[in-house]
């Protein structure tokens, strides 16, 4: 990142007497003999402090794009012409050091919602819907087993939805015991 912020404050220039060393907040003359990177003649960092990243998803022009070491991914998304009216900001950290060979992949605004409440996860009032919940999630419920979860997946997928949470009284092995312990914690969606 030093040999990138040199060629910044240089200038990015190529040959010439202007080498300048940036420490102990003074600037300095560098002796002939030692080595510095310089920028390209097109202002581009040299091979040496570029990276390459991939940006995708929600942007006007998904790609691969080089920039210098220590860039941010708001500079990559400008390169890949920017977000489209489409794209999900806020899950989007774009003061983020990219590194190189990192993918940038920005959501839509569905593939947010999605993401943000995946099937079967216990709502907000921390009850789980009987219509799609998973085995693994049922099993989490008071008084259900595998054998119990797996009854219940098999009986929605056999009957359909849940109208009413009192449905499950009709799968065997629930009975009125069991149905008061978990009737609290489950509901159904329509």
């Amino acid at each position: 990142m030093l040999p990138a912020l040199l060629c910044l404050m240089a200038g990015c220039k190529t040959g010439g007497d202007d080498k300048i060393f940036i420490g102990d907040g003074a600037r300095q003359g560098l002796p002939e003999e030692t080595p510095r990177e310089e920028c390209q003649e097109d202002g581009l960092p040299s091979e040496e402090t570029q990276i390459y990243v991939q940006v995708c998803g929600a942007v006007a022009h998904p790609g691969v794009y080089a920039l210098p070491a220590g860039s941010r991914i708001f500079q990559a998304v400008e390169l890949a012409g920017g977000l489209t009216e489409a794209a999900e900001e806020k899950g989007l950290n774009q003061a983020g050091i990219l590194s190189d060979g990192q993918m940038i992949y920005v959501m839509d605004h569905e593939e947010a919602a999605a993401q943000q409440a995946p099937a079967g996860e216990a709502s907000e009032d921390g009850r789980v819907d009987l219509n799609i919940a998973t085995e693994a999630e049922l099993m989490g419920l008071p008084g259900i087993g595998e054998a119990k979860a797996k009854s219940i997946v098999a009986w929605r997928e056999e009957n359909g939805r849940f109208a009413q949470i009192e449905d499950l009284m009709k799968i065997p092995g629930i009975k009125e015991g069991v149905f008061a312990k978990m009737k609290d914690s489950v509901k159904v969606s329509q």
